[in-house]
């Protein structure tokens, strides 16, 4: 049995309750990233935001099959390899392969796949010549252009008219098109760019119609939900749209458009194009990835959120610090005393409230995801954990353990207390060890340098190497006097 939840949908510009195509299997797409250059923290709260979707609907009973693209190829990989000399695929990969790493480290990972536009070639080209075939597209020159003309919903899901989109609103007057608002579905090839060969001569495909070739393989004609950032909604979704309802003859495409807001910097949107930038590795070095997490679900979803690079994340820091530090001192009572000593059992009313809270904390979440709400609602059990401070070491390992129930759910479902391990050390051990590295940071923090040092040295004892990278402080076994 699934759990019911809403959802806002952009095409109907209305929260609508969710209703899967075949139950309990949900298929989600979110355009992801196109890496011509390290990710920013704009990319990571889109990321999260949907790491947070397919989790809460996981643990709902849900079946989800999570696709997330990758454009490893596009006028901007081709620009920037001809700039630096390199291959545009090679640097796609380059930069691909450092999204993961910081995907790694924000326990971002419910995507199942991520597909890779040149690995969908053919399903490109059949897309392409079924569109010409159904009327929809024209081939000129080695060109093949979507006629917008032939497609009357386009604009339905943005609200933006053709009007805009013809000469005088900043676009490019191709001759070879029918109309201005027409867009390219394959290339001819240039010299020295990377071609494929086609019914239309050697090229590339264009933007839009990679995302509608995979969806089309891998989620078939229709499916559940489309995400990705607000700034897709025209006109990349608008084409998306066009496409695959213009290629397969069946509507609607996905059941429900979720957009997520802008990160802006300065009143823009965070872009690489813009240059009001900042990393998404560099912002995860400053604060920690627990913190990243939090500064983005500590807002809603879809509405903007504003950066100021030196402020944002170290506000976002000390407030997780509050949040954090109820559930630290719980994990250290029950680690200390164990999951079967004895003790205390909880009054009947508090033990009822902390069962409780999770359920209410998915209902919560399941009013359109509303994280900032579920947080608020955490910081409220925080404040009833810190009144029990002084009982906590009279309570038995099952009353504690109940008192954790929120929390648990939080790391399930908000990813906001992850347990970081070693593969060489079972999960308990290494709570220890991480509890020990947390003492130790309080030490640092407060000027107690040798108190710090102590824990060090005392941890080298057991065979246990810190490495401070920044703001985190990650261990390693020692082996024959070395890491």
């Amino acid at each position: 049995m699934v759990r019911p939840f809403r959802v806002y949908d952009t095409l109907s510009r209305e929260v609508r309750a969710f209703v899967p195509r075949e139950s309990p299997r949900v298929g989600l797409f979110v355009c992801g990233l196109t890496p011509y250059a390290e990710a920013h923290l704009g990319h990571g709260r889109t990321a999260i935001a949907f790491d947070v979707v397919a989790r809460a609907l996981r643990r709902w009973g849900y079946h989800v099959f999570y696709v997330q693209n990758v454009t490893n190829l596009d006028d901007r990989l081709i620009a920037r390899g001809q700039a630096e000399g390199r291959d545009p695929l090679e640097l796609a990969e380059f930069h691909f392969q450092g999204w993961l790493r910081s995907m790694d480290q924000l326990d971002a990972r419910a995507v199942n796949l991520y597909p890779f536009a040149t690995d969908y070639m053919p399903e490109i080209i059949h897309q392409v010549s079924t569109l010409i075939a159904r009327g929809f597209a024209y081939a000129v020159d080695g060109e093949v252009y979507y006629e917008v003309a032939k497609f009357p919903d386009y604009g339905q899901l943005s609200g933006q008219r053709l009007e805009a989109l013809r000469p005088g609103a900043h676009v490019e007057v191709d001759p070879k098109k029918r109309a201005p608002e027409d867009f390219s579905l394959w290339k001819a090839a240039k010299p020295g760019e990377p071609a494929w060969p086609s019914p239309w001569g050697p090229g590339r495909p264009g933007w839009h119609i990679e995302d509608t070739a995979i969806t089309a393989r891998l989620l078939g004609d229709q499916y559940d939900i489309h995400g990705g950032g607000a700034d897709l909604k025209f006109p990349h979704h608008e084409a998306e749209i066009a496409q695959a309802e213009g290629a397969s003859g069946k509507k609607p495409l996905v059941n429900y458009w979720m957009h997520g807001g802008m990160l802006q910097m300065h009143g823009e949107k965070m872009a690489k194009s813009v240059g009001n930038v900042s990393g998404l590795e560099d912002g995860i070095r400053k604060v920690g990835p627990e913190v990243l997490r939090f500064y983005y679900l500590n807002a809603n979803y879809r509405s903007p959120l504003e950066f100021e690079e030196g402020k944002s994340l170290e506000e976002a820091r000390e407030a997780y610090a509050t949040l954090a530090g109820p559930y630290r001192r719980l994990r250290e009572e029950l680690l200390r005393g164990g999951l079967t000593r004895p003790g205390r059992e909880l009054p009947p009313e508090v033990a009822k409230t902390a069962t409780e809270l999770p359920l209410r904390l998915d209902a919560i979440l399941a009013e359109d995801f509303q994280t900032r709400e579920a947080i608020a609602a955490l910081y409220g059990w925080g404040r009833l954990i810190h009144e029990w401070a002084a009982k906590l070491e009279t309570l038995s390992g099952a009353a504690l353990v109940t008192l954790g129930a929120p929390y648990r759910w939080a790391a399930e479902v908000l990813g906001l207390f992850p347990e970081r391990t070693s593969a060489k050390a079972p999960v308990e051990f290494s709570a220890l060890v991480q509890l020990a590295i947390e003492a130790r940071g309080r030490a640092r923090s407060r000027g107690d340098f040798g108190e710090a040092d102590r824990i060090r040295q005392s941890l080298l004892q057991a065979g246990i190497v810190l490495e401070d990278q920044g703001t985190e402080t990650r261990w390693q076994w020692k082996r024959n006097g070395a890491v």
